[in-house]
């Protein structure tokens, strides 16, 4: 935990109905922020307020959303229409994904949230320490918010994410005058992508600057890790996920985890595959391809080889098994036990990619300490 924060701390020290409500028509200049690897969204501002449109909240989405930010006291501008219009900056929120903490955390404003669904799930240190003391209530579960408590906390918005319109608990929020904003990104398909996405949150806190600086510095290590990763004569062949009752699930070969692998310079076995979520194949197929494979990395919910073997013995015909070259990712684990790869890893794709070429390509970068994937037990 130490390894990552004294990264964080490096960072910030060089750092559905929609509303359709008009007003008279106003010429407005609008200029559109840079974002570069991000696709699902897009920032614009003019002098009287800021304009962020979601245009991948969910997958296939053909909607999308508009939200106008306006500093406290603010008029409201004219001739615009939008899903929701926010004070800035945000004083009370709700989040209701893990994978939102990190970004408040990087932007310091994690003590303007109030409410989230699953608190247990939490495992970012600074979050964590707002739950134990209260200043964070339970919201309940993410599918079914208990309304009747968040309408209570009175917040400022709500950052929610779904897998369509159709969602009855955000449209109770709405209705009783609390902007939902959808985040999307976990629908990026790169790991840069996804990082950037602390550009979506910092205009809600005036945080633009800082959060410029921030991804900055990630994409710079990101970038130099690979090019460092590209040094490498040696191609190990790389083997990934793991069975599921009788179904081995392991990344397609467009999908986010294969992308790291690349960038690492390894050889994924089904790098050249189609998709960007999981493969779904049975063990005879992944055996003959990956039987001599030089690691195994991401070993799904295994943590030793004592697991893998009351699972199946099969695990042991691998090379890479023999040669205990299998590293996991859930051996990192928060105070109350959630995985820290689901809630840091999209933010801090650096750490990952560095992780990996540590593995495959050890003399690359000696130095750094793994802080998500670790061998076996």
């Amino acid at each position: 935990m130490r390894h990552f924060f004294k990264i964080s701390l490096f960072i910030l020290a060089i750092s559905g109905c929609k509303n359709e409500r008009t007003r008279p028509s106003q010429t407005t200049t609008l200029k559109e922020t840079p974002i570069i690897h991000a696709k699902g969204f897009k920032i614009f501002k003019a002098d009287e307020y800021k304009k962020i449109e979601v245009t991948s909240p969910w997958p296939g989405s053909t909607e999308v959303f508009t939200y106008i930010l306006i500093e406290r006291g603010a008029k409201e501008p004219e001739n615009i229409k939008y899903d929701a219009l926010i004070e800035v900056p945000v004083q009370k929120l709700v989040v209701t994904s893990t994978t939102h903490i990190p970004a408040l955390e990087l932007l310091e404003v994690e003590n303007t949230l109030v409410g989230f669904p699953g608190c247990e799930y939490i495992s970012s240190v600074k979050t964590r320490k707002n739950i134990d003391s209260g200043k964070v209530k339970e919201l309940g579960i993410n599918e079914s918010i208990n309304t009747e408590v968040l309408l209570e906390l009175q917040p400022d918005m709500v950052i929610g994410f779904s897998i369509d319109s159709h969602n009855k608990t955000y449209e109770t929020i709405k209705s009783s005058g609390i902007p939902v904003v959808y985040n999307g990104d976990w629908v990026e398909e790169t790991p840069l992508g996804k990082a950037e996405w602390i550009k979506f949150f910092a205009p809600f806190f005036n945080k633009e600057k800082e959060a410029d600086s921030i991804f900055s510095v990630i994409e710079k290590e990101y970038t130099n890790a690979k090019r460092i990763a590209e040094k490498a004569t040696y191609k190990p062949t790389v083997l990934s996920g793991a069975m599921y009752k009788d179904i081995w699930y392991l990344p397609a070969g467009e999908s986010w985890v294969a992308q790291f692998l690349n960038h690492a310079n390894a050889n994924y076995l089904w790098k050249d595959t189609k998709g960007t979520g999981s493969l779904s194949l049975s063990f005879e197929s992944v055996f003959e391809k990956a039987q001599n494979a030089n690691f195994w990395i991401g070993t799904s919910q295994f943590t030793s080889y004592e697991e893998l073997d009351n699972i199946s013995l099969h695990y042991r015909k691998f090379k890479a098994y023999n040669d205990k070259k299998l590293y996991t990712f859930s051996l990192t684990k928060g105070e109350t036990g959630g995985l820290l790869y689901y809630e840091l890893s999209p933010s801090r794709p650096d750490v990952v990619l560095k992780d990996i070429i540590h593995i495959i390509h050890p003399g690359l970068l000696p130095d750094h300490e793994p802080f998500f994937f670790k061998p076996l037990n």
